[in-house]
C-alpha cells in the first residue's frame, strides 16, 4: 500500500508542470464529457435521492450524520495539519475529535462546535499545494466531481491513511464499508443541494464556472483564505 502512496506522489511531481495558469484545463474534451455523464446520472438518480432523503429525514437526524462523517474527517485534518507544521491548529483539530468522539457519541453531536472550538481542514492535496506542488490538470472524477491531478493524488492518499472508512474495507467488512460509503456520499450530495441550483441557474456554462470555482477555492485553502490574482481574473469571468 505505501509503495503505491509513494509513487502516486512522485507522479503529481512530475505532472504537475502539465497544466499551466494559461492552460489549467487541457483535459477538458474528456472532462466534458465525465461532466456530462455526472450530470447525467446526478438528476436522474442521485438529486431525486438525496431530495427525498432531506424531505423525509428530520433535521436533526441529518445534522447527526453530517457531524458523524465530519467527525471521521478530522483524523484526515489532524495529519495534514501536522504535515504542514501548523502544530496549534493540529491540536485544535485533535481536540475536536476527542470531544466530538466522546461527548459528542461518536460524533453524532458536535459539542466543539457548541463550545466554538475553531475548524481548521486539512487534506494531503491542500498539503501537497503548501509545500510547492502545482494544482496540476484539472480533472473530472466520475460521480465525485471536480478535482486535479495534485488532490485526486491527495484523495488516494487520504482514503488510504487516514479515513476510518476505508480501515472497514481493510479487516474484510466489505458490506459496512460500502453502507458506510453510500451514506457519505448521500450526506455530501445532500449538503450540496442548494448550491448545485445555485449553478445551473446562475451560469450559461455551467462547467466552466464550476472549474473556476472549484480552483479559485482550492487555491484558497492551500493559502489559507488568499486568493492569486490571476485565479480570480480569468478568461471565463472577463467574459
Amino acid at each position: 500500500m505505501f509503495k503505491q502512496i509513494f509513487t502516486s506522489i512522485a507522479l503529481v511531481f512530475l505532472l504537475a508542470s502539465c497544466a499551466t495558469q494559461s492552460n489549467k484545463d487541457p483535459l477538458e474534451g474528456i472532462n466534458r464529457g465525465v461532466y456530462k455523464f455526472n450530470d447525467v446520472a446526478d438528476k436522474a438518480l442521485i438529486k431525486p435521492v438525496a431530495s427525498a432523503y432531506k424531505t423525509i429525514t428530520p433535521s436533526p437526524i441529518r445534522t447527526g450524520f453530517n457531524n458523524f462523517f465530519n467527525n471521521l474527517g478530522t483524523i484526515t485534518s489532524v495529519l495534514n495539519n501536522l504535515l504542514q507544521f501548523k502544530f496549534a491548529n493540529a491540536f485544535s483539530e485533535a481536540g475536536r475529535l476527542v470531544i466530538n468522539s466522546t461527548f459528542g457519541i461518536a460524533g453524532f453531536i458536535d459539542v466543539a462546535g457548541m463550545d466554538k472550538v475553531a475548524i481548521h481542514k486539512e487534506d494531503f492535496g491542500q498539503t501537497l499545494g503548501h509545500w510547492g506542488v502545482g494544482s496540476g490538470a484539472y480533472l473530472v472524477l466520475p460521480l465525485l466531481g471536480p478535482s486535479s491531478l495534485r488532490d485526486t493524488t491527495g484523495l488516494v492518499v487520504d482514503s488510504a491513511t487516514t479515513d476510518p472508512i476505508t480501515y472497514t474495507h481493510n479487516i474484510g467488512e466489505i458490506r459496512l464499508h460500502n453502507q458506510l460509503r453510500a451514506a457519505q456520499f448521500l450526506d455530501k450530495r445532500t449538503e450540496l443541494l442548494d448550491a448545485s441550483d445555485l449553478v445551473d441557474e446562475a451560469s450559461l456554462d455551467p462547467y466552466a464556472f464550476m472549474r473556476d470555482a472549484y480552483l479559485q477555492r482550492r487555491a484558497s485553502q492551500v493559502q489559507d483564505g488568499l486568493v492569486p490574482k490571476e485565479l480570480i481574473k480569468d478568461e471565463f469571468f472577463e467574459e
